[in-house]
């Protein structure tokens, strides 16, 4: 499976397991194993780069186990073969997207206008505050 120009993932690092789909088709669904899951080994594969893993280990993703293995579910088909593209599909996007590191941050300084403004609605917010309670008076 070609991810980009410098990273193809063969199939023997992909383990997919076939399991009886929920939701429609009938007296079909009981009988078919539609659904795919795909599991890959992000900690132990030696097709990932360093950085690639590393990103793809860190994120918090709840497909990820604790052994390091992503599992991919797909059943959004009917039929096997649809589910079995899908899920490589979702493999290769989830890789490209741990591909570009994550840009750092800038800090920034908030302007003197934005201090002035969150003053003034802290003064207004204080002033309808203080407010109340008061000009009622029982008779």
């Amino acid at each position: 499976m070609r991810i980009s120009a410098a990273i193809a993932i063969p199939d023997s690092e992909l383990t997919e397991r076939f399991l009886r789909a929920d939701g429609p088709g009938g007296q079909h669904v009981n009988r078919t194993e539609s659904a795919v899951e795909l599991r890959f080994d992000v900690a132990h594969s030696p097709s990932l780069p360093d950085a690639v893993r590393a990103r793809m280990l860190v994120r918090r993703d709840r497909r990820l186990t604790d052994d390091g293995v992503l599992v991919i579910q797909g059943r959004r088909f009917r039929d096997q073969a649809r589910n079995r593209d899908d899920v490589r599909v979702r493999l290769a996007e989830i890789i490209r997207a741990a591909l570009t590191p994550p840009k750092k941050r800038v800090a920034t300084k908030p302007t003197r206008a934005s201090k002035e403004r969150r003053i003034a609605g802290k003064k207004q917010r204080a002033s309808v505050k203080r407010n109340r309670g008061r000009g009622w008076s029982e008779d």
